[in-house]
């Protein structure tokens, strides 16, 4: 923790209070504040009036299902999100991921580990807010100046961005390699299932970063899930634009 940071407030979803006591104590051992939800009504209701930085849920909840918890939770709050499971079924945890948790810890675990990818979590997110202050996003060969709008083409041909365009693409180059739900991507969560706004934005992006739109060199189709942004992006500052 860096000096005079307040510290991390962690949320714990478990109804086992004996693995929920081994879980507050492993975490107050670095430093962090903890809050104990019984159940996900629990969580819910305690969001009213708290912000957590983090979110451990069990999927196996006596209220609701964790998944539930989880996309309600990501509904009001901009938390990360840890699932906790003993469910063995891989296809548990790869909803969960696809539906925005951020990693998955299985039961039983191994507390130091949890610890580990709690602060990995809360890394790679602050990592994430602080390219506000990075202007250029580079990706295979290609050059997106977030304060302009403009995309250069590994042939140093430029484009400048629609705003939409623009907006769509930011959020890809801050999320890349990570499947995004249409809402996301909207930054909307009352996106009507018909709308098909964001499928109009993803074709028109794919023409200005894929020769072939079909190949889906960049942007790929999930289906059933989202959209996946391929590529290793690398951040710079870039001069502010006139």
């Amino acid at each position: 923790m860096k000096e005079n940071e307040s510290p991390k407030l962690i949320a714990i979803v478990e109804d086992d209070p004996d693995v929920a006591r081994i879980i507050e104590q492993s975490l107050a051992d670095f430093g962090f504040r903890t809050t104990w939800c019984r159940n996900g009504g629990d969580l819910l209701r305690k969001l009213r009036t708290m912000a957590p930085d983090l979110c451990i849920i069990d999927l196996g909840l006596p209220d609701m299902d964790g998944i539930e918890a989880m996309q309600r939770v990501k509904a009001q709050s901009a938390c990360g999100l840890l699932i906790l499971t003993g469910r063995t079924h891989v296809s548990d945890r790869v909803m969960g991921l696809e539906l925005g948790a951020d990693d998955y810890v299985l039961k039983p675990f191994e507390p130091r580990e949890l610890v580990a990818r709690v602060r990995s979590i809360l890394r790679r997110r602050e990592s994430t807010s602080s390219t506000g202050s990075k202007q250029l996003a580079e990706f295979s060969g290609w050059r997106f100046n977030m304060g302009n709008n403009t995309l250069s083409s590994p042939k140093g041909d430029e484009t400048v961005l629609s705003t939409s365009e623009a907006e769509l693409l930011k959020v890809f180059v801050t999320h890349p390699n990570r499947i995004l739900q249409r809402e996301q991507l909207m930054g909307t969560r009352d996106l009507s299932p018909t709308d098909r706004s964001i499928d109009v934005r993803i074709s028109r992006l794919r023409r200005k970063l894929e020769p072939d739109e079909q190949s889906q060199a960049f942007i790929k189709t999930v289906y059933g899930a989202g959209y996946l942004f391929m590529a290793t992006v690398n951040w710079k500052k870039s001069a502010k634009p006139e």
